[in-house]
């Protein structure tokens, strides 16, 4: 029986990490040191799926034999990417602008091996129905969980599920980061099963 490839996570996200735990893979995670910039009229699907694979691509350059999971979400709102907040006023002009909206987020995950030539790919939309949320909410909300490093400046697995009237998906974690069913999906196209038993 050969040994399981090398696992990497091309992403420092502590959410990403928590979420990649649980396939119970051993993994190890690295920067993959990636302009993100949107290229101009760049769609948010298209941004994030690009970005996913130039994480991937760019990790499984130093690693070429490991398996490399890249991912990226980017927030939807009318065809405009949404991006991290990174302050306050950022945060409650965004919650603002989504209040009573359908936002979608855009999560995309990619997977590469770039000693077999494999790449890999998916895109998972995610429609978030929010509220009609008040100043008052808003300002609740942020100060209670200071959400300025997530796209869209919504937690849902925290306090930020208050702030919603419905999730739809079909693949329940992409919201949180990293869609855990299209990623076991290629981890099991480039050779890495979660469910096989492990060599030796």
């Amino acid at each position: 029986m050969t040994p399981r490839p090398m696992l990497i996570l091309g992403s420092t996200s502590r959410y990403r990490r928590e979420l990649l735990e649980r396939l119970r893979l051993p993994f190890e995670q690295r920067s993959p040191e990636v302009d993100e910039t949107p290229q101009p009229g760049e769609a948010p699907a298209a941004l994030a799926l690009r970005l996913a694979l130039a994480k991937a691509r760019a990790v499984a350059g130093q690693a070429p034999d490991a398996i490399v999971i890249g991912s990226d979400q980017v927030a939807d709102l009318d065809g405009t990417p949404i991006g991290k907040p990174g302050t306050h006023e950022r945060a409650v002009a965004q919650l603002q602008a989504m209040r009573g909206r359908a936002i979608v987020f855009q999560t995309a995950v990619a997977v590469v091996r770039a000693s077999t030539g494999f790449e890999g790919s998916a895109l998972v939309p995610v429609t978030v129905r929010f509220r009609d949320l008040s100043d008052a909410e808003i300002e609740q909300y942020l100060r209670a969980e200071q959400p300025y490093d997530c796209a869209g400046s919504a937690k849902s697995e925290g306090l930020g599920i208050a702030l919603l009237a419905a999730i739809e998906s079909d693949d329940p974690t992409a919201l949180i980061g990293l869609p855990l069913i299209r990623t076991a999906a290629l981890l099991r196209q480039a050779g890495l099963d979660p469910l096989a038993a492990p060599a030796g």
